[in-house]
């Protein structure tokens, strides 16, 4: 096949433009922080929810766990709609419109409204997670193999550049207003943002050809097409390996994403503006990681590259754990944090971008592409699913965020070894 035109491609990258402000504004930098003190109540880091005391940041990972896990179960229901009707473009805007809705109720969410935004914040996290599967299963649709790593790499770089500019816009208002206000009205132009820009992907993919005849129960034939690509997946030994790989490295790449503001908040004690531009440097940073790594990729190939991030990410985890051991002993770890932050962000992008388009390589032609990036996208959900509830779970029973970081060296090294074994196959089967 040939690459679809450079409009097309700009237009399906645009999408990563409009939906990143939620990953980086809601998720990693703003919404945390505001969580975290809207929240906080005596001092003691506990709130009750649901006739339950839970500490703060482990709630918000439970609710975060909550909220991909129900996104994961959905997957093969949506997906098969999909593929069988050919409107995945609308799914897609289904996913987007109650994502964005979501940020922009968070807008109401104050101490005394804990339950609205606590459904606030399911809504966007599934909207996120909804659409990208859709938005995933058109990328071996617009770009042929030779160019889905650049092309997949350009979708992340466009994601953070414009989240990066939203971020900006955040970071001014909170500045020059009162800082909780600020915040909330930046959760309101999130959503405005999503779902405006969403609006040019949506003018410019093309229309997904209806490519089968019947229509039975989707519930049935949801989890009848996952079955049926779980098992072509078992047939190919490479593609095999590398998603058991990519699972557990996902536990730990969409924690640390997902945990990184908590830990410095909370463990590190870092203040509220320090901790967001920070997030801003990482965001830059992971513009040039995602570029660099799909060079590496073209030089030194896929498999190979990824192992190599995925020690970088083990190096990162340890580094951590130890920055925490220093600031428990009352050692100021302030530039340690920012050193962290540079090497996640070097990684953090390209590890993403690079694994979606590896997949794309390594599953076999299809028409049923929204089938399979439903198998890929489930994949990934569950592994934050369990990645982020063990987190919190962790932190909750030892009382200390540290011990929890000991959980994602675990489960990196165990993709690690993985990704090797699909790259010794890999080299058999040339």
């Amino acid at each position: 096949m040939q690459t679809a035109s450079k409009k097309v491609v700009n237009g399906w990258a645009m999408y990563d433009w409009a939906n990143s402000v939620y990953n980086l504004v809601i998720t990693t930098s703003f919404f945390p922080i505001y969580f975290l003190a809207v929240t906080g109540g005596d001092g003691d880091h506990h709130i009750n929810f649901l006739g339950r005391s839970f500490v703060n940041s482990s709630l918000y990972d439970y609710v975060l766990a909550a909220s991909y896990l129900l996104v994961a179960l959905l997957y093969p229901i949506l997906t098969s709609i999909a593929d069988t009707r050919g409107n995945k473009k609308n799914f897609m805007r289904f996913f987007c419109y109650m994502g964005a809705l979501g940020c922009s109720m968070l807008f109401f969410f104050k101490q005394d409204t804990l339950g609205l935004g606590i459904i606030a914040f399911i809504l966007a996290a599934m909207g996120w997670a909804g659409s990208l599967v859709f938005y995933n299963a058109y990328l071996p649709e617009i770009a042929a193999p030779a160019d889905q790593d650049r092309i997949s790499a350009r979708g992340f770089s466009f994601g953070y550049i414009g989240s990066v500019l939203m971020q900006m816009v955040g970071f001014a208002l909170v500045t020059l207003m009162d800082a909780a206000m600020g915040t909330r009205i930046t959760f309101l132009l999130v959503g405005f943002w999503w779902f405006g820009f969403a609006q040019i992907t949506f003018a410019r993919l093309p229309k997904t050809v209806i490519q089968k005849s019947q229509r039975g129960n989707v519930f049935k034939d949801g989890f009848a097409e996952i079955r049926k690509v779980y098992g072509q997946v078992r047939k190919l030994p490479v593609l095999k390996r590398f998603l058991r790989g990519f699972f557990f490295y996902s536990m730990g790449v969409q924690t640390v994403m997902l945990a990184a503001t908590l830990f410095g908040s909370k463990v590190l004690k870092l203040p509220d503006t320090k901790l967001i531009i920070t997030v801003v440097a990482i965001q830059l940073v992971a513009i040039l990681g995602a570029w660099g790594m799909s060079k590496l990729s073209a030089k030194f190939g896929n498999l190979r590259v990824l192992m190599a991030v995925v020690l970088f990410w083990i190096a990162i985890c340890i580094a951590a754990y130890f920055t925490a051991s220093l600031a428990e002993r009352g050692v100021n770890t302030e530039y340690y944090f920012y050193v962290l932050a540079v090497g996640v962000g070097l990684v953090m992008g390209g590890i993403q971008s690079l694994s979606r388009s590896t997949y794309s390589k390594l599953m076999p032609e299809t028409k049923d592409t929204a089938s399979f990036f439903s198998y890929y996208d489930v994949t990934e959900k569950v592994a934050i699913v369990i990645g982020i509830f063990s987190f919190g779970y962790i932190e909750e029973i030892t009382g200390n965020m540290q011990n929890s970081i000991l959980s994602l060296v675990v489960f990196f090294t165990i993709g690690f070894f993985w990704l090797y074994s699909a790259l010794l196959k890999q080299r058999q089967t040339v």
